[in-house]
């Protein structure tokens, strides 16, 4: 998957065996972006820092839920 499918602002790639390893590598990744102070990075982590605060547990579940089954869905594409 790339940065963009997982609501990034690039088209670098991740691979992984599971769902939780591909959310580990994006975050490492945004994070290394902030740290050079890439704008379009910056841009989106806030867009979604601003929608994850109103989530609540049970929102944050299914939208892990959801990223899950996109996860298994493309890895079934390969």
């Amino acid at each position: 998957m790339t940065c963009k499918q997982l609501h990034g602002a690039c088209d670098m790639e991740f691979h992984s065996e599971t769902a939780e390893e591909m959310m580990e590598q994006s975050k490492a990744h945004g994070m290394e972006m902030a740290q050079k102070g890439d704008e379009s990075h910056l841009k989106v982590m806030g867009e979604m820092r601003s929608k994850m605060e109103g989530m609540s547990e049970e929102d944050m579940m299914k939208w892990q839920a959801d990223f899950k089954a996109e996860f298994d869905a493309v890895a079934d594409d390969e």
